[in-house]
């Protein structure tokens, strides 16, 4: 668990995030979020706790996508962190989400999302778009540039620091430091 969960649940202990049994998380699933009243459930649904969990869980991602030397890792995971993050905005405001699918909305984090915060509209319909690549880069037969995987995780950041904002947290971000993927030793170039 990140040292913010700790701080903010006063030291309650609780699953390291990415070990499969973190909370906003279904098992089986390779960790990505499931919408609370979509499909599996969450196994703290609308609680505090599973969506700091999933906000831990989204910089870890982060950090892993700056230790990929490849694009398509790098590319990956800054997908997961985003939809972590949305999914933590979700789980946080779960009682709108259950109104929401009242309406005959979808469960997709990424539909979910504008409804429940309308001033993520557009970087919703971005990471959507992003995500389409995902399959065809874990299966192997997409591609990605270098530069898109290092774009995409610099919005990642930002995205995430929007959504820490919107559910009233503090970012991640001291003083406008950005994470930035480095060659590891003997790598070469990213």
């Amino acid at each position: 668990m990140g040292a913010l969960a700790m701080r903010l649940r006063g030291g309650e202990p609780g699953p390291a995030p990415g070990s499969g049994g973190a909370p906003g998380t279904a098992p089986g699933s390779g960790g990505v979020p499931v919408v609370p009243g979509h499909g599996r459930d969450a196994t703290r649904p609308g609680s505090a706790g599973a969506a700091l969990d999933l906000l831990d869980a989204a910089r870890q991602s982060l950090l892993q996508a700056c230790q990929s030397a490849e694009a398509s890792q790098r590319y990956q995971h800054a997908q997961l962190a985003a939809l972590r993050a949305a999914a933590a905005l979700v789980v946080a405001r779960e009682r709108r989400t259950r109104r929401a699918a009242r309406g005959g909305r979808s469960g997709s984090v990424w539909d979910l999302l504008p409804v429940l915060a309308p001033e993520l509209g557009e970087w919703a319909q971005f990471f959507a778009l992003c995500a389409a690549r995902v399959p065809g880069l874990a299966q192997g037969t997409g591609r990605v540039s270098a530069r898109e995987a290092d774009d995409l995780l610099r919005q990642g950041e930002t995205f995430l620091d929007l959504v820490c904002r919107g559910l009233g947290l503090p970012t991640g971000l001291a003083g406008g430091d950005l994470l930035v993927p480095v060659p590891v030793a003997g790598g070469g170039p990213p």
